[in-house]
């Protein structure tokens, strides 16, 4: 009796720990609370070194930026300004300074052109690839079933590509470690090595799960615009992106409120085998950073944080 009462007070205290995330950087990983974002690098002289600031999310600081769906595209630009960001800074840091930031200008120009890739790779390819087949499939719905496979095939094939570059293989170590601490920490352990070992490298949460569900949700919003000409084709999708993003926020908001449940498993399983690809096991040492990071974002260890 008394140990399923301490289950139930241990699963009360979970619920009411804060949503955490992450991303991994350069030799390192960036933690982000509803309160500060920490970074967390190892540096070429191995010692590990800390950035930490302030910052409310965007979605906390306006109701309307919260309101569902519309916080979803609100988290996903406030997520890719800090991601850039932090990778931009871990570069300094792992270099303890002998490097510069990147510039505005610079930082404006990475974000473009990875909205560049990410239109060409996965809403103009696959448009194209789709076109080549317009006189052999009569049904619009078949039709975008065609273009969602295709995306998704894309999609499957980026990642492998870059698994097997060895510097993507080091940050996708960095991103096992992020997902450990995580769980960790959502578990009510304390942050140790010993304790943060244990945990699994996939987390329903995960950012390649939200890309994958993009994909998927994609394909039944793009099928309400039937078959329109090449051009229009690929600027709804653009102009439709924003609403397919808060849609899959919405999602991994649900699948992980209710990963419990088997139905809400089945569904996050698939993101969550592609993360086979997106994270490796860590080393210690990245264990270490990772929950550094993680601390940091809770102002934990007198950490300094920047106001």
């Amino acid at each position: 009796m008394w140990t399923s009462m301490e289950k139930i007070v241990k699963e009360e205290e979970n619920r009411s720990r804060p949503n955490v995330g992450g991303q991994a950087i350069i030799e390192g990983v960036m933690m982000r609370s509803p309160w500060r974002v920490s970074i967390a690098v190892r540096t070429t002289g191995g010692s590990i070194v800390t950035d930490v600031k302030d910052q409310l999310p965007l979605s906390k600081k306006n109701r309307f930026l919260a309101l569902p769906v519309i916080r979803g595209v609100v988290n996903l630009i406030d997520s890719l300004l800090i991601g850039m960001k932090a990778l931009s800074l871990s570069a300094t840091l792992v270099l303890e300074g002998q490097d510069e930031k990147l510039s505005p200008f610079d930082m404006t120009l990475a974000i473009l052109l990875a909205i560049g890739l990410f239109v060409g790779l996965f809403v103009a390819l696959p448009a194209f690839l789709t076109s080549l087949l317009d006189r052999f499939i009569k049904s619009v719905i078949l039709y975008n079933l065609v273009e969602g496979f295709f995306r998704v095939g894309i999609f499957l094939i980026y990642l492998y590509v870059i698994s097997l570059m060895k510097d993507i293989r080091r940050i996708f170590e960095y991103h096992g470690a992020e997902h450990k601490t995580i769980f960790a920490f959502e578990n009510g352990d304390e942050l140790n090595l010993e304790n943060v070992r244990k945990y699994t490298t996939r987390h329903p949460r995960c950012g390649t799960n939200w890309l994958l569900i993009v994909m998927i949700i994609s394909i039944f919003v793009f099928s309400f615009l039937g078959r329109p000409g090449m051009v229009m084709r690929i600027v709804s999708r653009i102009i439709l992106i924003p609403l397919v993003a808060g849609l899959a926020y919405e999602m991994i908001r649900l699948l992980s409120r209710y990963q419990d449940k088997k139905v809400a498993s089945l569904l996050a399983y698939p993101g969550l085998m592609l993360q086979k690809l997106t994270t490796r096991e860590p080393d210690d040492s990245q264990l270490e950073v990772a929950f550094t990071a993680l601390k940091g974002s809770l102002k934990e260890e007198g950490i300094h944080v920047e106001k």
